[in-house]
């Protein structure tokens, strides 16, 4: 059975990126991506991230827990056996992470993932 490893990242919705970055920066928060005028900030976390991802309030969008997998294909495999629908198909992202985005009963969207090692 393939295991979760850890918590990657949380993502949260926020409605002024500007406001959002300059309370997370105040509060010590180590920017490594983004920023005030960006659709997309990333912060670190210890060994996770908090991520910031400009959206509007009303389209009812939270954001998105983030957690590592040992294997993202068979968690995927796994989740389909059991019945369950992810978004899609495991991907490779640009940001070198192979992931996958699941919706829960309650809609939070859930993702799976598995850094990419360079070669």
């Amino acid at each position: 059975m393939p295991q979760v490893t850890a918590l990657s990242a949380v993502t949260l919705a926020v409605g002024d990126m500007s406001a959002a970055t300059a309370f997370y920066e105040a509060l010590g928060f180590e920017k490594i991506y983004g920023g005030h005028d960006a659709g997309f900030t990333s912060y670190r976390a210890g060994q996770s991230y908090l991520n910031l991802i400009a959206a509007d309030h009303g389209s009812g969008f939270w954001g998105r827990a983030i957690f590592y997998v040992d294997d993202v294909d068979a968690f995927h495999a796994n989740a389909v056996s059991a019945g369950l629908t992810p978004e899609a198909e495991p991907r490779d992202a640009p940001w070198r992470e192979r992931y996958f985005h699941i919706v829960d009963p309650d809609g939070h969207e859930i993702s799976f993932a598995k850094p990419i090692q360079r070669s």
